[in-house]
């Protein structure tokens, strides 16, 4: 028997830039660069590795619990979308 973990909540997309690609997100807990998101709502599905992310227009490698920060990701997303923690190769498989 085999039980899978259920993801650990990240954050929560509070805002979406469209004409930059970048989504504003409140962190629930730390975050740093490279790791593996997945991004969660009813018309938002995908993953991809933290590239980029900034607080108060600063470049930054981590940030906190709390925060509230802007992630550059590929594809749109949506005021509330969920941003969950991924695996890196579950990344591979979101074409």
């Amino acid at each position: 028997m085999t039980t899978t973990a259920k993801p650990r909540l990240i954050g929560k997309v509070t805002h979406f830039y469209n004409h930059i690609g970048v989504a504003i997100v409140k962190l629930n807990e730390g975050l740093v660069l490279g790791e593996h998101l997945h991004f969660s709502g009813k018309h938002t599905d995908f993953s991809e590795p933290v590239a980029s992310m900034e607080y108060n227009h600063h470049q930054i490698t981590w940030a906190e619990r709390d925060q509230e920060v802007g992630i550059k990701v590929e594809k749109p997303v949506r005021e509330g979308d969920l941003v969950l923690a991924a695996d890196e190769d579950e990344e591979a498989d979101d074409g």
